[in-house]
């Protein structure tokens, strides 16, 4: 079996990624009510530098060429080449692996349900961007 990456996608994938990233924590979308839920002020983000973009970043790279992967896959086994299916695997990878931990960890962590639902309505969109951007890229 040949896995097929298009690398042009996952570079528009990532580029995607961390404009949503920036746009869902602005103080005009979901931003100020993040920061009131998490406790951590503008001045604990400027303390704590470019680390956090950076991370976001690379896991972001990682998430992308997985999902590719994934995508690739799927779409040889099924047969299937359609932006459905990768719409379909990103909504399943979600669910599967970002959902149910983040819901898992908020809820041993005694966090707010609304930062759980901010931080898993931002992860669903970013499953399911990376997956339209590469299923219309055909995996």
């Amino acid at each position: 079996m040949y896995i097929h990456i298009n690398w042009t996608a996952v570079l528009l994938a990532v580029v995607a990624s961390m404009i949503l990233a920036k746009t869902w924590f602005m103080p005009k979308t979901f931003g100020n009510r993040w920061r009131m839920y998490t406790g951590i002020s503008p001045i604990d983000s400027k303390k704590a530098g470019k680390k956090p973009i950076l991370l976001t970043l690379f896991a972001n790279v990682i998430t992308v060429i997985t999902m590719a992967i994934m995508i690739n896959v799927s779409s040889m086994f099924f047969q299937n080449n359609s932006l459905w299916l990768a719409m379909l695997i990103g909504f399943v990878t979600w669910v599967a692996f970002s959902a149910s931990t983040l819901v898992t960890h908020n809820a041993f962590e005694q966090k707010p349900q609304r930062l759980t639902l901010i931080n898993a309505g931002y992860q669903l969109a970013l499953f399911l961007i990376i997956s339209v951007i590469i299923g219309c890229f055909g995996a």
